[in-house]
Parts: C-alpha cells; structure tokens; sequence
C-alpha cells in the first residue's frame, strides 16, 4: 500500500505539470500530416502516415519518459523531501518502486489514448491498417519504455539528472542497435572488437526484442508467434526489475 500510495502521488504531480497536454499535441500533428501528406508524397501518403503515426507516438512517449524519469528522484533529492519520506515507514525500495509504477501509469495513459486516436485518425481517412498488430505494438512499446523508465530512475539515483538524460537516450541509441553490433563485430574479424561488442549486448537492454513497430505497419498480420512475443515481454520485464533492485540497492546506501 506504501508503494502505490507514492506512485498514486507521482501520477498527480506528473498530470499537474500539464504532461497530458502531449495527446493534444499529438492529435494535432496527426490531423497536419493527414492533410500535408497527400501533398507532398507520390501516392504513397497511406504508408507513410501509418509509420509517422507511430514513430510519432513513440519518440513524444520517449522523451517524457527519459526526462520525468531521471529527475523523479533527484527532485526529492534536490528540494530535501526525501528526508521527509525516508523518515517516515517506509523503504527506499518502496519509494523506488513507487517512483516507476507512478510514472508507468503515466505512460500507459499517454500510449492507451495516443493509440485510440491514431486508430481513429487511419479509420477516418479509410487507410488500410492491421488493427491487431498496431494494439499489439502499443502494448510492446509500453513495455519498451517502462524498461527505458526504469533505466532513467536508476541513472537518476547515480547521477545527476541532465548526466541522467544524456545516458538513457545513449542507452535507448544503443539499445535498439545491439544485435547490430555483434554482427558488426563477428563481421570485422577483430576479437578485440568482438568481445567489446558481446559485452555490449550482454551489458545494454536489446530493445529490439520490444519493437515492433515495422511489423505492424509493413509486416501486417507477420507478428513473432505467441511463444516470442510472451518470451520478449518477460525479458522486458525481468530487466526492468533488476534495473529497479539495483537502483533500490545504490539508494539505501546513500547518505542523506
């Protein structure tokens, strides 16, 4: 009850600081490019607008994970409330958790409605468009970014919260390019390289496992089996958590 009392507390600030204007904003760019693409595209308007509509979703989705996320506990921090709630009972595991449940909730918000009205801007402008893979791919990216939340709370109990920014968007980068990189480095024929780049991969969250975005919206109904996509889904949740026990583990030991 402590932890959900915290993340019900984070949900009330996040929403007072106006950040659900983002689905406004992001209905409006929808409606621009409904009636700029046919203008500018070779007849082609249909793709295009399916991929801007979600890419769109995703990076307004990123950047108010990355920059909430690694300020939520260095704002404590900062302003000294945290001696507030560490004096009261409850854990600094607690305050963690409910840091990133708050926030998750926040973003679960932003991606359920976002995705609504992506589905109602392709049903009114009659684009074909597989309604299940895009359902799919949103809950997939919910995902993605709650790992990514998870990374930015951890690196904003490390540093501080512009180093915070900084490093999760580079491990966003570089987590989405991993495979990539071991390819890479099998390619250059560079053991040193190599183990760098295995270590990299061993190291970095594969975010590619939670994309699914080119699926959905050129591979239509050529989604991973069910078998994967539950595989996938438990890999991104079970490094969420280890990043949350570790950030949980480096906060009890800071002094105050």
């Amino acid at each position: 009850m402590r932890t959900f009392v915290i993340a019900k507390n984070v949900f009330q600030e996040v929403v007072r600081d106006r950040i659900l204007y983002v689905i406004g904003f992001y209905a409006l760019i929808l409606a621009i490019a409904a009636r700029v693409l046919p203008e500018v595209s070779a007849s082609n308007e249909n793709k295009i607008f399916l991929d801007f509509g979600i890419v769109a979703m995703s990076a307004m989705s990123l950047i108010v994970v990355v920059f909430i996320g690694a300020g939520l506990v260095k704002k404590e921090i900062d302003k000294r409330t945290i001696l507030v709630l560490i004096a009261k009972p409850v854990s600094r595991s607690e305050i963690i958790a409910g840091k990133f449940l708050g926030l998750s909730a926040v973003l679960a918000i932003l991606i359920a409605t976002m995705t609504a009205i992506y589905l109602v801007f392709l049903q009114l402008e009659n684009i074909p468009h597989p309604t299940l893979s895009i359902l799919i791919a949103a809950v997939f990216l919910f995902l993605q970014l709650s790992l990514i939340n998870a990374v930015a709370i951890t690196l904003g109990v490390f540093t501080n919260s512009l180093l915070a920014v900084t490093l999760t968007f580079a491990v966003y980068l570089m987590g989405n390019i991993t495979q990539d990189l071991v390819k890479l480095g099998r390619l250059s024929q560079n053991p040193t390289l190599e183990r760098i780049t295995q270590g990299l991969y061993l190291i970095l969250p594969d975010l590619s496992r939670l994309d699914l975005k080119n699926d959905a919206v050129y591979g239509l109904q050529a989604l991973p089996n069910a078998t994967m996509l539950i595989t996938n889904a438990g890999y991104g949740v079970l490094y969420s958590i280890m990043l949350l026990a570790i950030a949980s583990f480096v906060f009890s030991k800071r002094e105050f």
